[in-house]
């Protein structure tokens, strides 16, 4: 087997081994995949972020891997990550990113933090995709004694959980119960998420594919557009307190939702394999 030459990065420490593969050879198949993203035999990871050439006219292509195996429609700290790869490595403040749900753009503030245009939040069942037509707004799940969750669609699916205390939840039985809920005929993402005393707001996370993690981008995005349909919030921007640190979502009146916080390169190296 090759050597595979990767990029270690974490934005609030949601981390990501990021491959380059603008040179355009052969797909990886799943089972290196979940090899690198192993946490005891690989490098170890929540998503695998393939860079590649772009095919529908954008400047760079991401693809998204959960530890799984699985390809993810959206990751925004893996989007945010990668960005902030190329725009170093290429002295530029912008770029335009192919995915395979939408091409998204991403561009760096004077402080150096990269922020994406995550696109549009959808509200309706099939865009989530949700397994029939059901309120998107109060979910019909009864999990527990859990009030009614929002449906979210950011380029894959969120169930957003807003409860008093995030901490109590016991995230690692609920998180998986939900996930594999047949509402969700592709699996979801779950947040729950709970209202602090500065103006902040907690948020815990069950990804899809992965389990739990310290920080979903996707999932801050689909938190403040859950909570202001919600009609919790006095303006459409928040930071979220993660595991992981603290990241910001901003969701503007031409329904994109903006992502910004931390991003960290931890090391790179050669990935060998058996």
């Amino acid at each position: 087997m090759p050597t595979i030459p990767f990029t270690k990065m974490h934005g609030a420490g949601n981390d990501f081994v990021v491959i380059d593969r603008r040179d355009g050879s052969d797909p990886f198949p799943e089972t290196l995949l979940t090899s690198i993203a192993d946490r005891h035999m690989g490098v170890g990871c929540d998503q695998v972020v393939l860079i590649e050439p772009p095919a529908k006219g954008a400047d760079i292509r991401f693809r998204f891997y959960n530890a799984d195996g699985s390809e993810a429609g959206a990751c925004g700290n893996g989007t945010r990550c990668a960005a902030t790869m190329v725009m170093r490595e290429q002295a530029r403040r912008d770029l335009s990113i192919e995915t395979i749900t939408a091409v998204l753009q991403a561009d760096m503030d004077s402080s150096g933090c990269v922020i994406v245009d995550m696109g549009p939040a959808c509200a309706d069942w099939r865009e989530i995709p949700l397994s029939g037509d059901v309120d998107t707004l109060r979910l019909p799940l009864e999990i527990d004694e859990l009030p009614h969750p929002v449906g979210v669609g950011m380029g894959n699916p969120h169930c957003v959980f807003i409860v008093e205390d995030a901490e109590a939840i016991d995230i690692e039985r609920v998180g998986p119960a939900v996930e594999h809920h047949t509402l969700f005929p592709d699996r979801t993402n779950v947040e729950f998420l709970s209202r602090l005393g500065d103006g902040r707001w907690r948020m815990r996370v069950w990804e899809r594919g992965v389990g739990v993690t310290l920080a979903c981008g996707s999932g801050v995005c689909a938190a403040v557009v859950a909570a202001s349909r919600r009609g919790l919030l006095d303006a459409r921007q928040l930071e979220f307190v993660v595991d992981g640190g603290v990241l910001s979502a901003a969701w503007h009146e031409n329904g994109h939702v903006f992502l910004g916080g931390p991003v960290a390169t931890s090391f790179i190296g050669l990935y060998i394999g058996d």
